[in-house]
């Protein structure tokens, strides 16, 4: 119970966000932290929620009475639910690679409260309604996080974006170089154009993996168990070439676009002209592109094939200072895992391994150890890898702590730290490139509108674009 003093203090005073004690009534769920991270910062403070969703942010001496109170211990930080925007559970039709209830465990393990999943390595890929719904019954009933679904650009789909859109996909990714999976060929310049000229029409975004295929073409092919040779295979080149068409067709014919997992720092300049001159273009890099560097990845080390590659510490250095000015937008995971016998674990041949990272679980801390390093806050984290990735989706009642946004919260330990044992993660498979790290920052817990996520009984939804 309030005391009356407290009572008669808010009772008379109307809240910034117009609320008063008389119109919140009971909370179900009051949490009360020393520190929490808000649109404004980082301040002491309370969130009420009712009905899963958040009532009221103030101040702790002007907590409403709730049927459940939380107190953060010492040490605990209240953030928002992060919001990763870039997972491939591949299922179905790869579910042995992840799958939709091992994925949303380790999301909400992590901290992440919503994810949006890619429309390929599934079977079918998320081309046309029809495979969205596929994808959906797959999903529903056995996801612990809230799960929304980007389409897929592939060729000959064109008149199949419109109706995706309106089924409630996020926007719609392409390749514009082999997927890894036959099934999701990549789009020519001439269709890329056409298909951008479709979705200005009706707002949609295309999201892109945007490495070049004939840059790619006349490099030098990957093979053996030495990273440099994988390294020159996917020259930085590629991206730029990539980027530039993209940015060029996005001037042209109005679009909206977003460059996916960002790895080389040498396309920063031109994004930001680009930005300048009116493109609307948002850019995201991968907390293991701002982790890992090249030179301490060793011989038949497959667990770090990615694509894009991970560069130099030069490079990764370039990426922080793009976070820095604002030209990346957001960091999400690319969560791309599969079974450890696609990675070629036991011949180390990178021209053989699947290239992709399993990095869900651990975005968080890993994104957290390096930003404190370099003198960034958790606000700046946040605002990276909750309030951006949200906003650039068009998800309008996530990554934020404020009345009216869904009651997605993570109990952080900033200051505790681990080492990553890939056997205990909750992703399908035990490989991860952060297996043996050290790592600041622990989960203590993670709520979905107003639940704590244990692991037990799924309760997360499937979203459809507003």
């Amino acid at each position: 119970m309030l005391a009356s003093v407290e009572r008669e203090a808010i009772t008379a005073r109307v809240f910034s966000y117009g609320f008063t004690l008389a119109t919140l009534g009971a909370m179900d769920l009051v949490l009360r932290a020393e520190r929490m991270v808000t649109p404004g910062g980082e301040t002491p403070g309370y969130v009420a929620v009712r009905g899963g969703t958040i009532a009221a942010v103030g101040p702790l001496a002007e907590a409403p009475a709730a049927e459940r109170v939380v107190e953060l211990g010492p040490g605990e930080v209240l953030l928002p639910g992060m919001v990763d925007t870039h997972v491939h559970v591949n299922d179905p039709g790869r579910s042995e690679w992840e799958g939709f209830a091992t994925a949303t465990r380790a999301a909400a393990a992590g901290g992440v409260t919503t994810i949006v999943d890619m429309p390929l390595n599934s079977l079918p890929p998320t081309v046309d309604v029809p495979s969205l719904e596929v994808k959906r019954k797959a999903a529903d009933g056995r996801v612990h996080v809230d799960v929304g679904f980007w389409g897929g650009a592939v060729p000959g789909n064109t008149a199949a974006l419109r109706p995706l859109h309106d089924a409630g996909v996020f926007g719609f990714k392409c390749f514009l170089l082999h997927s890894g999976v036959d099934e999701f060929p990549p789009l020519e310049t001439a269709e890329l154009e056409r298909d951008l000229r479709t979705l200005a029409g009706f707002g949609g975004l295309m999201i892109v993996h945007a490495e070049d295929a004939d840059t790619i073409g006349h490099a030098p092919p990957a093979r053996g168990t030495g990273y440099p040779g994988f390294l020159r295979s996917r020259p930085a080149e590629a991206e730029h070439v990539a980027i530039a068409r993209v940015l060029e067709l996005a001037r042209r014919t109005g679009a909206r676009v977003h460059i996916l997992h960002l790895a080389s720092a040498g396309a920063l300049p031109m994004l930001a002209d680009a930005r300048r001159d009116g493109v609307a273009v948002t850019v995201e890099t991968c907390p293991h592109y701002l982790t890992f560097t090249a030179e301490e990845i060793g011989a038949g080390a497959t667990q770090f094939k990615c694509c894009p590659p991970i560069r130099d510490a030069a490079n990764r250095e370039g990426l922080w200072r793009g976070l820095a000015d604002g030209v990346i937008d957001c960091v999400v995971s690319d969560h791309s895992p599969c079974t450890p016998e696609l990675k070629r674990l036991g011949t180390g041949d990178f021209g053989e391994a699947w290239g992709g990272i399993s990095g869900l679980q651990v975005g968080l801390p890993a994104v957290w150890t390096q930003a404190r390093q370099r003198g960034f806050g958790l606000p700046d984290v946040v605002r990276w890898m909750a309030q951006a990735p949200a906003a650039q989706a068009g998800l309008r009642t996530k990554g934020r702590i404020a009345p009216g946004q869904d009651a997605d919260f993570c109990v952080f330990a900033p200051d505790e730290a681990f080492v990553v044992d890939a056997a205990a993660l909750r992703h399908r498979n035990p490989v991860s490139a952060y297996h043996g790290r050290p790592l600041a920052g622990v989960v203590r817990s993670t709520w979905l509108r107003g639940r704590e996520v244990t692991g037990d009984r799924p309760h997360g939804r499937l979203l459809r674009r507003e």
